[in-house]
């Protein structure tokens, strides 16, 4: 099934300047001393659609005026772009502030049209963007809906009765004749479609039949799809001075919207992002602050991204207000496939345990969130080092940590930080109760280059039939000296 949808971003001068969860400013965008875009509060001060900048700051002196920026508008509807090719690789930019997305090979993967639909809308939404969406069989007719809000066709037949009904000024080859048209009383495009092919050719030129053939789907299409960049980097200025770290996260999770369509373009998942928050310029200039996050496991999607980043933030300290926001990925790995196993683990997976360590790191500090590291070591309090959870640890490397001959005794899940001495009752190590040996012994021997240790090992249980781990000590030049107990280690 061939479906298309098309975005129209009807306000992108004015959201440009005036991001949607800041439409309560007074804000209005001048192009040649003329209004092009107004916020709500500036439309509630009387304010119109083509009026001068004079009436206009007579009506609300209060409004913000800015000029129109055609770089700046060109780069964020770049950026919305970037962050749709995560539902389509197959994205091609239109004529005014249009986007027409293939998705006939996506409806499947993301649960039909509507949820697809749905999805589109709340990513625009996030970042911070309004737009007029619409689904067609045909590229060019769904950018017709799209500029006239007219909804959804998902036949040919539908599109055919919608399109009949539609201004032809929605065409522009037709603007310039629109009085011509008016004229012969031809006010739509089904009418302009029942005019002689010939005479409408000369009268108005090749471009106008074209783009009636297109939406019908009468002439093949061909489009230019956007291509994502080899490397990612996203920068967004701000409308103010931030001075609160958490302020921030919304301006993040636009940059973050736009790396996970990238990632998705380009068949990758990040393991390293960070976020540069830029503060003053010029004389006063600081160096950006710069936010890491390390993950465990390479990913591709931006939930978790953004749960880490907000933890982060949450404990950020600025030194100095934020006017921008740049967000780099400086290490990526190829996508790696969702696993196909038959029967997943009923507990979550390999990916859901280390995003529960990513965030636990990202809340408490990499500090706090310690792995064990094996060590070639045969002292018990020796054998292992802790080491921070986003050090990645290789099986192999490991495994060369271990000794040869692994002793054939158990070992205690709970080793003490020090030893315990012990008290000595009828003849017997005592902790709480008279322990009984239980087990042979293991001999260890070892240290002799920093810290000897010459000890017998052995598991002791106790009347609650609690099993404990303890040595002895043997001092090799003194055959006759007292035997002293310690308890080192506790079995679960």
């Amino acid at each position: 099934m061939r479906l298309w949808i098309a975005l129209h971003l009807p306000r992108l001068p004015l959201e440009v300047f005036c991001p949607r969860w800041s439409e309560d400013l007074c804000t209005v965008v001048l192009e040649q001393e003329r209004v092009a875009a107004l916020s709500e509060a500036a439309r509630a001060a009387g304010v119109e659609p083509g009026m001068r900048r004079g009436g206009a700051l007579m009506l609300a002196p209060q409004a913000r005026f800015q000029q129109r920026a055609p770089q700046r508008e060109a780069e964020a509807l770049q950026a919305v772009a970037l962050a749709l090719l995560r539902y389509t690789p197959q994205l091609a930019q239109a004529e005014e502030a249009t986007l027409l997305l293939d998705v006939g090979a996506s409806l499947r993967l993301f649960g039909g049209v509507r949820a697809l639909c749905r999805d589109i809308a709340a990513s625009l939404r996030a970042l911070g963007f309004t737009a007029a969406l619409s689904c067609a069989p045909t590229a060019r007719g769904a950018w017709l809906l799209a500029r006239a809000n007219a909804g959804r066709a998902l036949t040919m037949a539908a599109l055919t009765r919608r399109l009949r009904r539609l201004p032809v000024g929605l065409l522009p080859p037709a603007r310039p004749y629109l009085d011509w048209f008016e004229g012969i009383g031809c006010l739509t495009l089904g009418q302009a479609r029942a005019l002689p092919r010939p005479g409408l050719q000369r009268r108005c030129g090749r471009a106008l039949l074209d783009m009636l053939d297109d939406a019908h789907g009468e002439r093949p299409e061909l489009h230019q799809w956007l291509a994502a960049p080899a490397s990612f980097r996203a920068k967004l200025e701000l409308f103010d001075r931030v001075e609160n770290a958490e302020a921030l996260l919304s301006g993040a999770r636009r940059l973050l919207l736009q790396l996970t369509g990238w990632l998705s373009a380009r068949q990758l998942a990040v393991e390293r992002v960070v976020l540069l928050l830029e503060h003053e310029r010029g004389r006063v200039a600081r160096a950006p602050t710069a936010i890491e996050v390390v993950l465990a496991e390479p990913t591709w999607r931006d939930e978790h991204l953004v749960r880490l980043l907000k933890e982060r933030l949450a404990k950020q300290v600025l030194e100095a207000p934020v006017i921008g926001l740049c967000l780099e990925a400086p290490r990526v790995t190829p996508m790696t496939p969702p696993s196909d196993c038959l029967f997943p683990e009923p507990g979550g997976g390999k990916e859901d345990w280390q995003r529960l360590l990513e965030l636990l790191t990202a809340r408490l500090g990499p500090e706090n969130v310690l792995q064990a590291a094996p060590r070639a070591d045969y002292r018990p309090e020796h054998a292992n080092a802790w080491v921070g959870v986003q050090q990645k640890i290789r099986p192999a490397d490991a495994r060369a940590q271990l000794p040869p001959d692994l002793p054939s005794l158990p070992r205690p899940a709970w080793l003490l930080a020090k030893p315990i001495p012990l008290l000595m009752r009828e003849h017997r190590p005592f902790y709480g109760s008279p322990l009984t040996i239980v087990s042979t012994g293991e001999k260890i021997e070892a240290g002799w280059w920093a810290e000897m240790q010459t000890r017998d090992y052995f598991m002791a249980e106790g009347r609650d039939h609690a099993h404990y781990w303890l040595y002895r000590e043997r001092d090799g030049n003194d055959p006759e000296a007292v035997t002293r107990w310690y308890l080192h280690g506790l079995f679960g």
